[in-house]
């Protein structure tokens, strides 16, 4: 079984299209046969995030952590005691392409690292941003990102590896090195590039908004 986890915390402006998103995602993947739950990890919700995911159909699990290692190892947690033998990550703020599912298992690797792209820049945000964050992002095959917004993984591997550690940002990048130091076969590939969003008020710091607006006050 492929399970689909993402975290979120008050996420209701944006958590409707990334749903549908993956949803359609795990339709593809359906149709060729593989079973699919998608699982929203619902953080300290207070919003109306929790009414949105059962308005796509989706799963549930509230977690009162704070964190987003936290809320992505309660999720993994429940879909390895399910029977996962495959673990595919995303965020509440991302949306993923239709052939994400069935790409990463095309890699025919323990994990994938996947490549994420800015679908739409904020207003405020200039060409001078924009040129930067593109001259230091390599979006091709072989790159060394990270991002929990796009991120799979085999059950076996990802326990062995010790699972994601229930840290407040970098949760991602501390699981992929565990893999590596295990000797995990890792596809690095940018061939199902996830839409992520480009907001300023991130909901983990030191993450990819921090970063961005690291790099906003370099261009200032």
């Amino acid at each position: 079984m492929i399970a689909v986890i993402i975290p979120a915390h008050n996420e209701a402006r944006r958590l409707g299209r990334c749903l549908k998103s993956v949803n359609a995602a795990a339709a593809l993947a359906r149709e060729a046969g593989h079973q699919v739950e998608v699982l929203v990890v619902l953080d300290r919700c207070t919003d109306s995030s929790a009414a949105i995911a059962r308005r796509h159909q989706v799963e549930t699990l509230s977690v009162n952590a704070g964190s987003v290692g936290a809320a992505r190892q309660a999720g993994a947690a429940l879909m390895l005691e399910r029977g996962a033998t495959w673990l595919a990550c995303t965020d509440a703020d991302s949306c993923v392409p239709g052939h994400w599912l069935l790409s990463q298992l095309a890699c025919e690797a323990q994990a994938v690292c996947g490549t994420v792209h800015i679908e739409r820049w904020q207003p405020w945000q200039t060409a001078a941003l924009r040129k930067l964050y593109l001259s230091r992002y390599e979006a091709r095959e072989g790159h060394r990102h990270i991002h929990g917004a796009n991120l799979g993984i085999c059950a076996r591997a990802y326990t062995l590896a010790g699972g994601f550690a229930p840290l407040a940002a970098h949760e991602d990048v501390h699981l992929v090195r565990a893999l590596e130091a295990q000797g995990a076969q890792i596809v690095w590939t940018a061939r199902h590039s996830v839409a992520t969003s480009s907001r300023r008020d991130s909901r983990a710091r030191e993450g990819f908004g921090d970063y961005l607006a690291g790099l906003e006050s370099v261009t200032g």
